[in-house]
């Protein structure tokens, strides 16, 4: 019939429609202008400075001339920088020190926190809006000023918590060898119990009520729907502020750096963060100072996969 229609020959072939560019070529151009800015700021603010202390990091500065005083120039070291890093006992104390800061705080943080996100997002909870707003008010709180108000209340003479004490026959120095690491666990403690109770709540609100309800129905008490059905929905986000935990103990820094000059029991190496600031602006060295820095990022690597490895293996013999 066709041949039949009276059109021209090429009528047919003209009003065909032309053939589509590749399909979703759009769409990945236009994910590639969403991405490429991302991937240039974290290649220039991340893998940039990651590989540039790496090469500090294999490198040692040399002196010429009479007693070394003359031009100084780089040369290449090898590993000898992370050799001396880890024959230094000082740094390898300052390592043990935050693993085992981390063993105590991280565990009573959680534990603390994750009470008080039950509690704020229980049926019975009252002024939830304020209390949570007073318990994340902290976090808000720069670590430097946090370490200066709490080191006020720490120093003898100056403390009203240290006067209080005496006045009930309790001998307290919190900033003794023995007390200064708990004191620094309770400014950490302070500042980001509330951080961690906002995540927590932010995971229990993503619940749908009908689970909750649907417990209730079946004769759960409070308790019981927190302990079967609220804490094994808290997993993830235990296990991703745990990992966050982990990562800020090892680079513990500023609250030891605060509290220093008040305490003779923090030193340059009190911490392995310390260290390494203590040897690139105290001592002048900053290819070992990169060594350190480098050896405190696998260190904190392995701890953070450790752990994923660790809870991944266990929520598999639970399943």
């Amino acid at each position: 019939m066709s041949g039949h229609s009276g059109l021209p020959a090429g009528a047919a072939t003209a009003r065909r429609p032309r053939r589509a560019g590749r399909p979703g070529g759009g769409n990945a151009r236009a994910a590639a202008g969403f991405v490429l800015p991302f991937l240039a700021v974290f290649a220039l603010c991340y893998l940039a400075p990651v590989c540039y202390a790496v090469w500090t990091s294999l490198r040692r500065t040399r002196r010429t001339g009479p007693l070394g005083l003359g031009t100084e120039h780089d040369t290449f070291a090898g590993l000898a920088n992370y050799a001396q890093a880890l024959a230094d006992d000082r740094f390898l104390t300052g390592f043990g020190r935050v693993l085992l800061f981390g063993a105590v705080q991280i565990p009573l943080m959680t534990v603390l926190a994750t009470a008080l996100a039950l509690l704020l997002e229980s049926a019975a909870a009252r002024w939830v809006t304020f209390f949570r707003s007073a318990f994340f008010l902290p976090y808000g709180v720069p670590g430097v000023i946090a370490s200066i108000l709490w080191g006020f209340l720490y120093v003898p003479g100056l403390s009203p918590l240290v006067r209080i004490a005496q006045e009930v026959g309790w001998n307290v120095d919190f900033l003794s060898r023995g007390s200064v690491l708990w004191s620094v666990a309770n400014i950490v403690t302070w500042q980001f119990t509330g951080y961690t109770m906002l995540v927590l709540i932010a995971q229990l609100k993503s619940v749908p009520g009908e689970l909750y309800e649907a417990a209730r129905i079946d004769g759960a008490s409070a308790w019981q729907v927190a302990r079967y059905v609220k804490l094994p929905l808290l997993r993830p986000a235990l296990v991703l502020t745990t990992v966050f935990s982990i990562i800020g103990t090892l680079q513990l820094f500023a609250e030891p750096m605060v509290l220093r000059p008040l305490t003779s029991s923090i030193d340059s190496g009190y911490t392995p963060n310390l260290h390494a600031y203590s040897e690139a602006f105290v001592g002048n060295n900053q290819h070992r100072a990169a060594a350190e820095a480098v050896l405190l990022a696998l260190v904190a690597c392995a701890a953070s996969f450790g752990f994923l490895r660790l809870v991944g293996g266990r929520g598999k013999e639970r399943g």
